[in-house]
C-alpha cells in the first residue's frame, strides 16, 4: 500500500491535472467509482488504478484528487480519438468551458451515432472537469478533431439570427448531417454560418432568457434533429 506522498504514481496523477502533461503523455485521470465502472463497461483498461484503503492511504488519494470532496478511486487511462464520421455528428467551434464539452459528449452519446468533433479553440475533452461532466460517456463515445471543411455531409449551423427554426431545418436534412455550434459568448464565426448548407435557430419563449447555454442548446438541437429526420424518413 502507498503510504508516502512522494510516491511516483501519486505525483503523476497530480501532474495529469495540467493540460501540458496530458498532451505530452496521452494520458488522463478519471476519478470516482462511477467513471471507473463506465470505463470498464466500455472495455477500457487502466494504465494505473489506485483505490483508497486497498492500494493507497485514503488521505493521500484525497490530496491528489481534483474533486473538492476527494475520491475513493482514481484510474489513469490512455486517450482515444474517434474518426469524425457518422449519420449525425456534432461540430464545436470555440467552446472553451470543459464542463460544457463533457456535457455535450453526454448529449451526443444519447442522441446521435457520431462523435463530438472539436474544432478550433475548444477546451480539452480529457481535462478532469470535462471527463466528470461526460458522466462516463467519453469512454463510450470518444471525441474527434477536424476542421469543418474536412467533414462530408449536410452542415447545419445553429445561429440565433437564422430565419428557419430548427424543426423546419431538421425536416430537410439528410444523413450524414453535421450540426455546428459555436462558443458560449461569440457563437459560430459568420463565415462558417454563411458556408453551411442551412442555418437554424432554437425558438425561445417570449419573455424568457435571450439564449441557452451551449450544452443545453446542443442537447435540444440533437433531439430535435433526430426527431425531425426520423419523422421525415
Amino acid at each position: 500500500m502507498i503510504t508516502s506522498p512522494d510516491n511516483a504514481q501519486l505525483k503523476q496523477i497530480r501532474k495529469l491535472q495540467r493540460k501540458k502533461e496530458r498532451t505530452a503523455t496521452g494520458l488522463f485521470a478519471a476519478e470516482g467509482e462511477d467513471l471507473v465502472m463506465a470505463a470498464a463497461a466500455a472495455g477500457w483498461q487502466p494504465e494505473m488504478l489506485l483505490r483508497a484503503d486497498v492500494d493507497v492511504e485514503p488521505h493521500l488519494l484525497e490530496r491528489v484528487s481534483a474533486l473538492g470532496s476527494g475520491a475513493r478511486v482514481i484510474g489513469v487511462y490512455r486517450q482515444r480519438w474517434s474518426e469524425p464520421r457518422g449519420d449525425v455528428c456534432l461540430f464545436l467551434h470555440g467552446v472553451a468551458d470543459p464542463g460544457n464539452i463533457g456535457t455535450i459528449v453526454r448529449a451526443a452519446h444519447a442522441f446521435c451515432d457520431g462523435p463530438v468533433i472539436l474544432g478550433p479553440r475548444c477546451a480539452d475533452p480529457w481535462s478532469p472537469k470535462a471527463v466528470r461532466a461526460s458522466m462516463g460517456s467519453i469512454f463510450s463515445r470518444p471525441p474527434a478533431t477536424a476542421e469543418v471543411e474536412e467533414l462530408p455531409g449536410f452542415k447545419l449551423a445553429l445561429d440565433a439570427g437564422a430565419p428557419l427554426t430548427l424543426a423546419q431545418a431538421a425536416g430537410g436534412a439528410r444523413a450524414p448531417v453535421v450540426l455546428c455550434l459555436g462558443g458560449e459568448r461569440l457563437g459560430l464565426p459568420e463565415e462558417l454560418v454563411r458556408e453551411a448548407d442551412a442555418a437554424a435557430r432554437i425558438p425561445l419563449r417570449e419573455g424568457g432568457p435571450d439564449s441557452l447555454n451551449v450544452a443545453m442548446a446542443a442537447t435540444v438541437a440533437l433531439y430535435e434533429l433526430r426527431r425531425g429526420m426520423a419523422c421525415d424518413a
